[in-house]
C-alpha cells in the first residue's frame, strides 16, 4: 500500500494537493514494474514537502551544491536493487520509501511559461520525483529517455498530455 504524507507551506495555496500527490505517485509506481508496491501488505510512504523557493534553494544547495532553488528534489532512502523486497516482504512493516519537495515560484512560473496549469505540472513533477525514489535517473541520453517514457505513459493515467511535446509557436 502506498501511502502519502504530504506537508504544505507558503505560498502554495489552499487546494487538493494531497489527493493530486496520491494519484502521481500511484501513476507513476503503477508505470513501472514496481508496480506490486500499490499492493503490497507493507505500508510504503512517501513525503511530498510543497514549499517555497527559499527552502528548496536551500536544500539544493545542502544536498547537490547547486545554489539556486529547483523545481523539484527527489531524496530515496531504498536502493534500487534493495526495492523489489519490498514488496516481496509477507510483513505488514513500514518503508519510507523517500522524500519529494516542490519549489512554488519555480513550478509557477514553468507552468505558466509552458502554458499549462499549476496542478499538471506539479503532477508532473511528483511523478518525475517518485521516479528518483525508484532509482530511475537521467545522467545520459538512453537513461532520459526511458525514464521520459515512463513519465508520458503515467500522466497519461492522470489525462495530463505530454509534457516532452516540443510545441511551435
Amino acid at each position: 500500500m502506498i501511502d502519502i504524507a504530504l506537508s504544505q507551506e507558503e505560498p502554495w495555496p489552499n487546494g487538493r494537493w494531497e489527493q493530486l500527490a496520491n494519484a502521481a505517485v500511484r501513476a507513476a509506481v503503477g508505470a513501472t514494474p514496481f508496480r506490486t508496491l500499490l499492493d503490497t501488505r507493507a505500508n510504503v510512504e512517501v513525503s511530498i514537502r510543497l514549499t517555497s523557493d527559499a527552502e528548496v534553494h536551500t536544500l539544493n544547495n545542502q544536498y547537490r551544491g547547486k545554489d539556486k532553488p529547483t523545481n523539484v528534489l527527489s531524496f530515496p532512502m531504498v536502493q534500487r536493487d534493495l526495492i523489489d523486497t519490498v514488496s516481496q516482504n509477507s510483513d505488514d512493516g513500514e518503508v519510507l520509501l523517500g522524500d519529494i519537495v516542490l519549489a512554488h515560484g519555480v513550478c509557477t512560473a514553468e507552468a505558466a511559461e509552458r502554458g499549462i496549469s499549476v496542478t499538471d505540472h506539479a503532477s508532473h513533477l511528483i511523478v518525475h520525483g517518485t521516479l528518483h525514489l525508484l532509482g530511475y535517473d537521467h545522467m545520459n541520453d538512453d537513461e532520459g529517455d526511458a525514464m521520459e517514457a515512463i513519465e508520458r505513459d503515467a500522466l497519461a493515467t492522470l489525462g495530463i498530455a505530454d509534457p516532452y511535446t516540443i510545441r511551435e509557436d
